[in-house]
């Protein structure tokens, strides 16, 4: 008998994410749209079987993609009483468990990890005698990335180099020369890099069977969340993780498959079925995010592609403003069609792109719910610009980790100095208190430079209002803590600038999609089948992360590089 506490954490879900709930032996493959609940769906799964006895929750590792997505996940599953269950990245957990056989098996400390493999390419390529740009370096170090995400050694790699894209300036021999030269470097050093965590562990795990017991012993259930994600090397280490068993749940959106480049395939995602003859398969298509306009075309986008989910949308407070098929104006309760704007320089684009931003906030959008997305980082300045210039506060996803300022980091300090001090008053004073120590106050300042912290340290007191009721400094100093290593940052009133890749897994009322220009969205790059399958997959996820308002926009450019519309603007059904 389920005891009502338990029963709750069910009540809370649709029929299919409480068939994935209840659904807690054996493999199970979910395959989950954007905006479909996903993360909501397997937390109370994993919640759901801590909580009736099912799982230990010492043997239970949720595996994600980022660390950001770890600590995100690791926090609603404390929220629903799951605690000690371990939430980490491949690479996380991979480094945890090769820092501890690693002197038992071989002896001494595990090699240092190196930092960035740019500065090491440079030197090899140097003592080459050939000097070339950062560019072709980055290029480089992606494709030793590929290289060991893919499972093969520089001898395999060679054997398919003619297909693989030639940083410019370089031949072919030249880059398995580069290749063979970062090897040999880090030997000398004694380093490896991210990707060789996770080509030791699984070697450690193949080659000496009481390690394999040990580490099987550890985990016993597994949910991997981002499946689609999941490369050569990534698939082959959770196989050693479950040796002969199956309680794996995986979860995925083939749509949302968007680093084929470095190696991720969503076939592992398709043929799970075939993997595991057993397995159970669920399908999230209830789309809880967005208005019917903006999932209508998102599914015109992958009509027919490859996995492709039909989105149903099923957000409550819009259940009766469902549209005319072929209108393009905005319908009861203020639910509005994807629009698309040309523009001739990338300079207007902007200007038009602030305007409208500007407008949003002095309607009452919040800045924080809203959202400029491009292909490319390279984008960023012009928009950057425009918005500072109308005193519109920005924060370029993917810069500088909020936790990693100066002025977040020395907050965060006098917190943790203040939580061992014996002080009765409540928790927002004490806080309060504490950054304005640091030079917060309760009024914004004026000038732009000084905005920036103030927001910052804002958005750490307003971490004051998500702690539970009696929380005291000592548990909001934890709770700090524990941000600050997953990076789980508060939310920022300031407008997002994001690259698309950078983008997935966010959503904001208002999205501005810029760029939607041929040469741009898709890249210029991209001219095979496969490649822009590949960029309309990041168009569909691009598209998907707005709640409320779609917005896109082109550049013709200049007359010697003029650009057309993006095809996907045409396949989406988008009205100008």
């Amino acid at each position: 008998m389920v005891s009502d506490g338990i029963e709750e954490i069910l009540t809370a879900l649709d029929p299919e994410q409480r068939e994935i709930a209840e659904a807690l032996r054996g493999p199970v493959s979910v395959l989950a749209g954007a905006g479909t609940g996903k993360t909501r769906a397997i937390t109370h799964r994993i919640a759901y079987g801590v909580r009736s006895g099912a799982y230990d929750p010492a043997r239970v590792l949720a595996v994600t993609f980022t660390r950001k997505a770890a600590g995100e996940l690791q926090g609603r599953l404390r929220a629903l009483g799951a605690e000690g269950v371990r939430a980490q990245t491949f690479h996380g957990a991979a480094l945890a468990q090769l820092s501890h056989f690693w002197p038992e098996q071989v002896g001494g400390a595990a090699p240092q990890i190196l930092s960035g493999k740019v500065a090491a390419i440079s030197q090899v390529v140097e003592s080459l005698g050939k000097h070339t740009s950062g560019e072709a370096l980055r290029d480089i170090a992606s494709e030793i990335e590929w290289r060991k995400t893919s499972m093969l050694s520089i001898d395999g790699y060679e054997s398919v180099v003619d297909e693989r894209p030639i940083p410019q300036g370089f031949t072919a021999e030249q880059v398995i020369d580069v290749q063979r030269g970062y090897a040999a470097l880090l030997e000398q050093r004694r380093q490896i890099d991210f990707e060789d965590v996770l080509v030791l562990l699984a070697g450690m795990l193949e080659t000496e069977p009481r390690v394999a017991y040990q580490v099987r012993e550890q985990y016993r259930f597994f949910t991997v969340d981002e499946f689609q994600d999941v490369s050569p090397l990534q698939h082959a280490l959770l196989k050693l993780w479950l040796g002969n068993r199956d309680d794996v749940c995986v979860v995925g959106d083939a749509s949302q498959t968007i680093y084929s480049f470095a190696g991720a395939s969503s076939s592992y995602l398709l043929r799970f079925g075939k993997e595991f003859p057993n397995a159970r398969e669920i399908r999230l298509e209830r789309n809880y995010r967005s208005t019917e306009p903006i999932v209508r075309v998102a599914n015109k986008l992958m009509r027919d592609r490859p996995g492709a989910l039909t989105l149903r949308a099923s957000r409550p407070d819009l259940a009766n403003n469902v549209p005319l098929e072929n209108s393009s104006e905005p319908v009861a309760g203020d639910v509005v069609f994807p629009t698309f704007e040309w523009f001739a320089s990338e300079h207007d684009e902007a200007i038009a792109v602030s305007g409208s931003v500007a407008a949003a906030i002095a309607a009452g959008t919040p800045a924080s719910e809203i959202a400029v997305l491009y292909r490319t980082n390279a984008q960023s300045a012009q928009f950057e610009e425009a918005l500072r210039q109308r005193g519109i506060s920005v924060r370029v996803h993917g810069a500088q980790r909020f936790f990693d300022r100066a002025d977040v980091r020395k907050a965060v300090m006098l917190v943790r100095g203040e939580a061992k001090v014996n002080d009765s008053r409540p928790l927002f004073q004490i806080v309060s208190d504490v950054l304005r120590s640091s030079g917060w106050n309760s009024k914004p300042p004026e000038s732009p430079a000084q905005l920036e912290s103030w927001e910052a340290l804002n958005a750490l007191l307003s971490l004051v209002d998500e702690m539970p009721p009696g929380a005291g400094m000592r548990e909001f100093s934890e709770e700090l803590l524990a941000r600050q290593r997953a990076q789980h940052e508060p939310t920022l009133e300031a407008v997002t600038l994001s690259a698309i890749h950078a983008a997935k897994g966010l959503e904001w009322s208002l999205v501005h999609v810029a760029g939607m220009s041929e040469g741009v969205l898709p890249i210029a790059h991209a001219t095979d089948e496969a490649g822009i399958s590949e960029e309309r997959r990041l168009c569909y996820v691009a598209f998907t992360r707005a709640r409320d308002v779609l917005r896109l926009s082109g550049v013709a450019g200049t007359t010697r590089s003029g650009r057309t519309p993006s095809r996907f603007i045409t396949e989406a059904g988008i009205v100008g």
